[in-house]
């Protein structure tokens, strides 16, 4: 039994709410052509989560987020047909969402610093399975309580060759995206009953 549970305390469960969060995703374009390419951001749109915890006693903290891979959105400036093409590319021949529709990030530790008031400094170390491939991936998170909500915002970075991702290149190679993803979150996670 933990502490918490010892102590008679109940976690408090907390589900993400997508339409008030922002997750989203940057590439980079290299090669010979990439000053007049554009460096895609993308937006996910279909995910959710869920966040538990004992207030005070965050080493038994747990968070899962699940994100559904065709669910994604090319949100630069481009004609539609553009937009079709690299939406296509990116879910047939980068994601494979037909094998692979979801992504999975699970936690293994959270360390928690109280920073001032209701605003913390997390580190949550988990698992990530993405594209067939399961590794261990750090995420550091400033998360603030108020009330019965949660806000969780930060970024990460991933190498798409450590998920058996291939580098996707246009313009027969002369110009094409680089191997790191920045990805920034703030999500908004309200408590269940």
């Amino acid at each position: 039994m933990d502490a918490g549970t010892q102590r008679g305390l109940a976690p408090l469960k907390f589900q993400i709410d997508p339409a008030a969060s922002r997750f989203a995703v940057q590439a980079f374009a290299t090669g010979l052509l990439s000053a007049f390419g554009h460096n895609p951001r993308i937006s996910i749109r279909d995910y959710g989560g869920e966040i538990k915890f004992i207030p005070e006693i965050y080493e038994k903290a747990f968070v899962k987020v699940t994100v559904q891979n065709g669910a994604m959105e090319v949100l630069d400036e481009m004609k539609s047909d553009d937009r079709k093409k690299l939406e296509n590319e990116m879910y047939h021949n980068v994601l494979n969402v037909d094998q692979f529709p979801t992504t999975v990030f699970e936690s293994k530790q959270i360390t928690v610093q109280k920073l001032s008031g209701d605003l913390m400094q997390a580190q949550v170390v988990g698992e990530l399975s993405f594209h067939g491939v399961t590794r261990n991936e750090t995420i550091d998170a400033r998360v603030t309580k108020m009330g019965t909500m949660l806000r969780a915002s930060g970024e990460f970075t991933l190498r798409q060759s450590d998920y058996g991702i291939k580098s996707v290149s246009f313009a027969a190679g002369a110009l094409r995206l680089k191997d790191e993803l920045k990805f920034r979150f703030e999500l908004v996670a309200r408590q269940q009953e």
